[in-house]
């Protein structure tokens, strides 16, 4: 038995030599690479429901200055996606009766310049600026309200949920709506003219202005009446005193 182990201690001193070595001759696994840029499109490709806003993304190019915004901005960038329900919902030829340029603020509509989790429109102060806003915080705003998960957002035309996030981390955020966000600056019904028509007699229908046209017309006929109604008598007299003239030469 000594001599058993004897024999074996060199073979297992050598096995765990060449194990060793095998062991420290494996490179190490490579450490993970920087995160590649955020694609817009990619996002909603993944959810899977958004072909027709990413057809508006591209042909206005809309999408390609979020990827290139968010990817250099401090500020983040917040998106409100409509499914493509969403759009099949609107009235036919809505999309179709927009101009280019209407179509590219319809689309910057859906983009705040700024990084918002749910609970921040929550408490965040209305109306919130959108691509399409400009210098005017006003104009093109969305207004959000609601409390615990629930947030709605209203555009003063339409009002929806704000739904499930596709994604929330820092800088970009893209929130599913179930309605395409219309503006009020751009679908809302337009206001009446201030100016009222002139008011109308109740009597004959006719307005005052008529009244006085037709009483102005009969002044000014009256005088030329007249002239034509004494012309007239001084014609009968005149063939009254030529039949007794007559007379009388023949009596």
């Amino acid at each position: 038995m000594a001599i058993t182990r004897l024999t074996l201690a060199p073979l297992l001193l050598i096995a765990a030599v060449i194990l060793s070595t095998e062991t420290s001759a494996q490179p190490a696994a490579p450490a993970p690479g920087p995160a590649g840029p955020i694609n817009l499109t990619a996002i909603l490709e993944k959810g899977g429901q958004f072909t027709t806003f990413m057809h508006l993304l591209k042909i206005t190019q809309v999408g390609e200055q979020v990827n290139i915004q968010v990817n250099s901005s401090s500020e983040g960038m917040t998106v409100f996606a409509p499914t493509d329900n969403a759009f099949q919902n609107l009235k036919a030829g809505t999309l179709n009766k927009l101009s280019a340029d209407e179509q590219v603020k319809l689309v910057l509509y859906h983009v705040s310049p700024k990084f918002y989790t749910l609970d921040d429109l929550l408490s965040v102060s209305n109306p919130v600026r959108t691509q399409a806003s400009g210098r005017d915080n006003g104009v093109y705003g969305l207004n959000f309200t609601g409390e615990a998960n629930q947030v709605n957002v209203s555009t003063g035309y339409v009002e929806t949920r704000v739904s499930n996030a596709l994604r929330s981390q820092r800088p970009l955020a893209v929130y599913v709506v179930d309605m395409v966000l219309l503006p009020g600056e751009m679908f809302g019904e337009h206001k009446l003219s201030p100016i009222a028509p002139a008011p109308k007699s109740p009597s004959t229908g006719v307005s005052d202005d008529d009244t006085k046209s037709d009483s102005t017309k009969k002044a000014a006929a009256s005088p030329a009446d007249k002239s034509a109604s004494g012309e007239r008598r001084v014609g009968l007299g005149f063939g009254f005193g030529l039949v007794v003239l007559c007379l009388k030469f023949l009596f």
